[in-house]
């Protein structure tokens, strides 16, 4: 059954996702304060999603920054002076959309370097836009504003289509070189 090319991406699509998706969950779990399963020397010495955090609150602050506005920042905040703030909390790290992504890339039969190449560079793109986005929140989204939508909806649905246009481009790329050819 796993000898159908479809078949087997989509099995080994499928595991992979809910191997990172889960796992991330997990790490989360044992790197967090209040959690049963805390584990002090993991959250010590290996918490990527510590410095994931790290690392989008300061890009986010930079970004702030660059366009002339003052921020506060500690280990989840920032605030930007004369505006609002984010609180960046596990869910707009942007690790389950690095899962779906890194799943599809690594399980999709292409060459090693054309995944290595675009893994790289899409996971990238995500985190980037992950960073405009919170700046955007920052500046302009109200805390205690009615808001009809959340804009992790509109945050994910913009992204899923920026993926999904990705991929489609990336696994046709073959395709189009080839009737090029001819």
């Amino acid at each position: 059954m796993l000898k159908s090319k479809p078949i087997k991406f989509a099995v080994v699509f499928i595991a992979l996702f809910v191997v990172f998706y889960y796992f991330n969950i997990g790490f989360f779990s044992i790197t967090s304060p209040q959690s049963q399963n805390y584990n002090h020397f993991i959250a010590d010495n290996f918490n990527y999603i510590r410095i994931l955090r790290h690392l989008l609150l300061l890009s986010t602050s930079f970004l702030l920054h660059c366009a002339g506005y003052a921020t506060i920042m500690n280990e989840y905040e920032i605030l930007v002076a004369g505006r609002g703030g984010i609180r960046l909390v596990y869910s707009c790290l942007g690790l389950g959309l690095m899962s779906f992504f890194t799943a599809f890339v690594l399980a999709y039969p292409k060459a090693f370097k054309q995944k290595v190449v675009f893994l790289i560079a899409g996971l990238f793109v995500i985190q980037l836009l992950n960073i405009i986005r919170m700046a955007i929140v920052a500046l302009f989204w109200g805390r205690r504003a009615q808001n009809i939508i959340d804009h992790h909806i509109i945050f994910n649905s913009i992204i899923y289509l920026v993926i999904g246009i990705a991929l489609y481009f990336w696994v046709t790329a073959d395709d189009r070189k080839n009737h090029a050819k001819n």
